[in-house]
């Protein structure tokens, strides 16, 4: 049984269909061959993009020469109204100084601090669980909601503002692609984008009410009763190149990326994992296993879920929940002996790079031994990239790799999971890999 990926449109497809599948799914738009291809060109009169998908190519621009190849500034066409200019969407200068700042808060230590916040969050979402037919999308945006809001902000998601917030994401969410034409046609700002309207009211709204989280916690700070928390730790670094701390206003910037990075892709990654148990129940019954390990909040418990974590990475792979990224040329490249001119479009999708034909052994299989250490020829890791690589790797992937194995093997402690028949899910990209109607699973209490 292989689980399910978007159906691929034809190689050959006139300008405007191929525009109307990118404007509704740019998972469905790309044609088959690019699962095996190492480069594509996109040639229309309007642009000219390069998909890349060879690992040496891809390390040449997300390692070696970073700085040559910066994100691209129309991808913020239509993320800016949430983000900002928050870390995600910068380059150069202003990016190292962002980085800087929010690096320590992740460092080290940091991940058994969080441990407990973490912990409390898994133990309400399994509270919140019932027995029947469910859609789990639902739940894991919940899950992983309440683990950046307890971890950012030492709240649970029931607190008024928490739970504002994630309420606002959620009608945000499907509203708004990761990428769209405007990412990569120069279009002018009066042309319509259809959801353009929508989009920065949702996102106006979502930024206010962070504004009062952020605001509250420079209370508590000034008045000494911040709790020694994410947030508290952001706010009061000081860049030790320029001795500045983030305004107000920035600090918004950066609660907005980290909601979007570690609530969205979270809960993105977690869904599609519960789908994979319910698809393989063998693995299933492995996680379940493991996760009668979980009985105290203990931070060495995590060294217990061996088989857990593999299932996470694998799950990884076959839904990334960042499907793309895009850079773009500072300069003329040359690439795999094509010119690239300056101001091409480069795009890095770990959702092919991931299922490569000539990368992966079965690279559509559901097989998380393949990330056993007994059996490390199996897998690519220098073509795994979930959380990109190089320098602008994203800050918060070992916490992800604690919260997302986590709460799935304390969900699976006393659930049990069934696929719903005539329900298969079919994966599309909004701001991360979801599926289009919902994940919908039977769960059942788990017999020991």
């Amino acid at each position: 049984m292989i689980p399910p990926k978007p159906p691929s449109r034809p190689d050959r497809v006139s300008l405007w269909r191929y525009m109307q599948l990118f404007r509704q799914d740019i998972l469905s738009a790309q044609p088959a061959r690019l699962y095996r291809a190492w480069m594509a060109e996109f040639r229309t009169p309007f642009f000219r993009s390069y998909l890349v998908n060879q690992p040496e190519l891809i390390k040449t621009v997300l390692k070696e020469r970073p700085k040559d190849f910066p994100k691209s500034d129309r991808i913020s066409e239509g993320l800016r109204p949430l983000l900002g200019n928050s870390v995600f969407l910068t380059n150069g200068e202003v990016w190292e100084k962002q980085r800087r700042i929010i690096d320590p808060a992740f460092e080290g230590g940091r991940l058994r601090e969080t441990f407990p916040a973490m912990w409390a969050a898994s133990e309400a979402a399994a509270e919140r669980l019932q027995v029947g037919e469910t859609e789990i999308e639902e739940h894991t945006s919940h899950a992983a909601a309440d683990v950046i809001f307890r971890t950012l902000f030492s709240i649970p998601i029931e607190d008024s503002l928490a739970g504002a917030v994630f309420h606002a994401f959620r009608a945000y969410q499907r509203s708004q692609p990761i990428l769209n034409v405007a990412a990569f046609v120069p279009l002018p700002g009066w042309i319509p984008r259809g959801f353009r309207r929508e989009t920065k009211a949702n996102a106006a709204h979502i930024r206010s009410l962070i504004s009062q989280l952020v605001a509250r916690r420079a209370a508590e700070i000034a008045a000494g009763t911040a709790p020694n928390d994410l947030a508290t730790k952001i706010m009061t670094t000081r860049d030790p190149v320029t001795g500045d701390m983030f305004t107000p206003d920035e600090m918004v910037d950066q609660v907005a990326i980290f909601f979007l990075a570690g609530h969205e892709t979270s809960a993105s990654a977690l869904a599609w994992a519960l789908y994979l148990m319910a698809l393989y129940p063998e693995w299933q019954t492995k996680v379940a296993a493991e996760a009668q390990a979980l009985q105290d909040c203990d931070f060495a418990v995590m060294s217990k879920l061996p088989v857990t974590r593999d299932v996470f990475r694998e799950t990884l792979r076959l839904y990334p929940p960042v499907p793309m990224m895009v850079r773009e040329t500072t300069s003329p490249e040359t690439f795999r002996k094509r010119l690239l001119k300056r101001g091409s479009q480069i795009v890095i999708s770990p959702w092919h790079l991931h299922r490569q034909n000539r990368l992966w052994d079965r690279p559509d299989d559901f097989d998380p031994s393949r990330w056993s250490t007994q059996n490390g020829k199996a897998c690519q890791r220098d073509a795994f990239i979930p959380f990109s690589a190089g320098p602008r790797v994203c800050t918060g992937a070992g916490f992800a790799m604690v919260e997302g194995p986590l709460i799935l093997a304390r969900l699976l402690r006393d659930i049990a999971l069934e696929t719903v028949p005539e329900r298969t899910p079919v994966p599309v990209a909004h701001l991360t890999v979801r599926a289009r109607d919902g994940i919908w699973l039977n769960l059942r209490k788990r017999q020991r």
